[in-house]
């Protein structure tokens, strides 16, 4: 019965801006896409108990160098992407490499991550003359229309289908680690890093592809943000305000559900509009404010998260615990 329902429910949201095309619901969707993949992408790892708060800073390098060599060197974003992409890869491996041959776990690797985060900021604060420093940057207009070759459409059909397309892939991917055996690896090592080893885990590889995985996968998310959105600044891609957003929706919505992100992100983007929309300037800051007071009250009263709470209620007895830290 499930699958027919998913079936359903995946005809419907591809049929949905063929019948649906008011833009401003459409665009909440396309944003709400575009950072479910994102928080997805952070669940990857999250789930494993390795607690990253370095992921805005890959975000902010999928977004950047897909726009810099745009902008600079005329290099269309289906090879800037790939770019960006590798360039999160090997800033994941120099940062997380170290950490795991040396056993930086727990809090230790979460204040490493951290520290990413605040890194990618200051450089691309600090760079001005190039990214625009905290006033932003915007990807130059491909002859002023919509293109193919520069991946800028001017319909929010178009970005719609591209970003249910780009959500869909990262739910297939984690439900493809979910049913494969780097997940019994790295459920070994969450617990006992002496006893996975022991037992023939190569527990430094393990949690490096899973780490570099996570992070090419958000670096695309904000590479395809940028794409749509044809703006980004240091605030709404990088920096660790990024990485704890997605902290507080994959734990909101549930960390071992593949659908959980998406509901955390549901939640996000809500609530910063009803806030943008209510209070105007005056809210600024304000969203941050609220996801950190319901991150304690979730971690502490449902740490399953919401969609993972409703799953127990159905399997009572086979729950796990929402965060390894």
């Amino acid at each position: 019965m499930t699958r027919p329902l998913a079936w359903i429910a995946g005809a419907t949201l591809v049929a949905l801006p063929f019948v649906y095309t008011a833009a401003y619901p459409m665009h909440i969707l396309i944003i709400i896409l575009i950072w479910s993949f994102a928080y997805t992408s952070w669940s990857m790892m999250g789930r494993f108990g390795l607690v990253s708060l370095g992921h805005g800073g890959f975000m902010g390098v999928g977004a950047y160098v897909t726009a810099l060599l745009w902008n600079h060197k005329g290099i269309t974003p289906w090879i800037g992407i790939p770019v960006a992409l590798l360039a999160a890869a090997l800033l994941a491996v120099l940062v997380a490499y170290p950490c795991f041959r040396f056993r930086i776990i727990g809090h230790y690797f979460a204040l490493v991550t951290l520290a990413l985060s605040g890194i990618v900021l200051q450089v691309i604060t600090a760079t001005r003359d190039q990214t625009g420093g905290s006033l932003g940057y915007t990807p130059e207009r491909y002859q002023g229309a919509s293109s193919l070759y520069a991946l800028q459409f001017g319909t929010k059909t178009t970005w719609y289908l591209i970003a249910l397309g780009i959500w869909a892939a990262g739910i297939y991917v984690w439900y493809r680690v979910d049913r494969s055996m780097m997940r019994y690896a790295l459920e070994a090592i969450s617990e006992d890093e002496d006893g996975a080893a022991a037992a023939g885990v190569h527990v430094t590889a393990e949690k490096l592809k899973i780490t570099v995985l996570s992070a090419m996968m958000t670096a695309l998310a904000g590479a395809l943000y940028c794409q749509y959105q044809m703006f980004i600044s240091p605030d709404t891609v990088s920096g660790i305000s990024i990485s704890l957003q997605m902290v507080f929706a994959v734990v909101v919505g549930g960390i071992y559900v593949s659908l959980g992100p998406t509901v955390g992100a549901v939640i996000t983007i809500l609530l910063a509009e009803v806030l943008r929309i209510s209070f105007g300037t005056r809210a600024v800051g304000w969203d941050n404010l609220v996801y950190g007071v319901l991150l304690v009250l979730f971690i502490v009263f449902l740490p399953k998260g919401i969609l993972g709470s409703l799953l127990a209620l159905r399997r009572p007895g086979r729950g796990r615990p929402a965060l390894h830290a």
